[in-house]
């Protein structure tokens, strides 16, 4: 890896985990299109640290505020009182079906389903699943109005997220639509909802990277992804968090229908 490529994988990681288009299908078919050779794992580490950083700052406030409240409600033996404590276990409660998922299925479905025509198949799924999630979109109601079974839906449909191809925040962001969340919540939520994620497979990443004898010779390179990465998911947490406050999802949904389309027609010629 050169340091184009370097900054490419940050840029393609840092944006595509947050804009609902899937991170892990565009890392697998965009070195295919252009005969790149598949990113290492002490890249994908530390392009996973990147967007953990980018969310973390870009969240901070919201996050020191769930952290409190729910540390708080345990105090008092009321956890569900205050909002944001509510809010905090809701996020923990929609992230173990992910776990659960991760745990038993994941290397399974890293395996079976890696293949790249399959990966573009699932992006074109992706854009239908944002096309399907505008058109079940019914309330408008807000984070403040999430109950239970909010939580363990919007979970649950995140553990379709460890098929490459197919979007975590896409899917988390259409289930909330489905939910009767307005399409900024959901897009807040499912980014909340991301961090235990972002956190887990960055760590599982860190772990597998801490067993590299390459690391040392590889660190001003892995500094660029990490920063590329940081710096693009931010100004993509803003963009996508700014854009559904006045517009809808269907420009997502054509880019994920028309790339998987376009990858399918490519490499059947």
């Amino acid at each position: 890896m050169d340091y184009l490529e370097a900054i490419l994988l940050g840029i393609i990681q840092g944006a595509t985990e947050f804009l609902p288009i899937s991170s892990s299908g565009h890392l697998l078919l965009i070195p295919s299109i252009l005969n790149l050779s598949e990113p290492d794992l002490n890249a994908i580490a530390f392009a996973h640290q990147g967007t953990l950083l980018a969310v973390l700052v870009y969240f901070r406030h919201d996050l020191w505020s769930i952290l409190t409240a729910v540390l708080e409600g345990l105090r008092i033996r009321q956890p569900m009182l205050d909002p944001n404590s509510r809010l905090g276990w809701y996020i923990a409660v929609g992230t173990v079906p992910a776990v659960i998922g991760g745990l038993f299925f994941a290397a399974t479905i890293e395996d079976k389903l890696s293949d790249p025509t399959i990966v573009a198949a699932m992006l074109i799924v992706t854009g239908i699943i944002l096309l399907f999630g505008e058109r079940i979109r019914t309330a408008n109601r807000t984070l403040h109005q999430m109950r239970w079974s909010d939580a363990i839906a919007i979970g649950l449909a995140q553990t379709f997220a460890l098929i490459p191809g197919i979007s975590r925040s896409g899917i988390t962001i259409t289930t909330g639509l489905g939910r009767g969340l307005d399409r900024s919540p959901a897009a807040r939520y499912s980014f909340l909802l991301g961090v235990p994620a972002i956190a887990g497979a960055g760590l599982i990443a860190m772990t597998e990277l801490a067993q590299s004898t390459t690391i040392t010779e590889q660190l001003p390179l892995l500094a660029v992804t990490f920063i590329a990465s940081a710096v693009v998911g931010y100004a993509c947490i803003h963009f996508l968090l700014t854009w559904v406050r006045r517009h809808n999802l269907y420009l997502f949904a054509f880019y994920c229908i028309t790339f998987g389309t376009l990858f399918l027609v490519i490499t059947a010629i």
